[in-house]
């Protein structure tokens, strides 16, 4: 298994990792850990994508910050899951693109 291969199920599975902490309790929970992880994941992900492909610029890393408010915990929870989509689509397409 390669490691682009393999960094698309980490990141698939910190998506269902947030489904399950969200079904537990949305709002009590903290993001900070999930925002690591997705940063750590993110940091991997950019040396995987070759050099002429910019599209790895338009993610940045996100801010650990743990907001009180548990609407302001949803907002983060739901853009980390919209990065996550986007950056397993880019991960799939270079994939594919090595392949041809």
């Amino acid at each position: 298994m390669t490691l682009r291969r393999t960094l698309i199920l980490m990141l698939q599975q910190l998506l269902d990792d947030m489904q399950v902490i969200q079904q537990q309790g949305a709002g009590y929970y903290s993001c900070t850990p999930i925002v690591r992880r997705y940063n750590k994941l993110l940091e991997q992900s950019r040396a995987l994508v070759s050099d002429d492909s910019r599209l790895i610029d338009s993610f940045d890393a996100l801010p650990e910050e743990d907001p009180k408010d548990p609407g302001d915990k949803i907002k983060i929870v739901q853009g980390i899951r919209i990065e996550i989509g986007q950056l397993v689509t880019l991960l799939r397409a270079a994939e594919e693109g090595e392949a041809s």
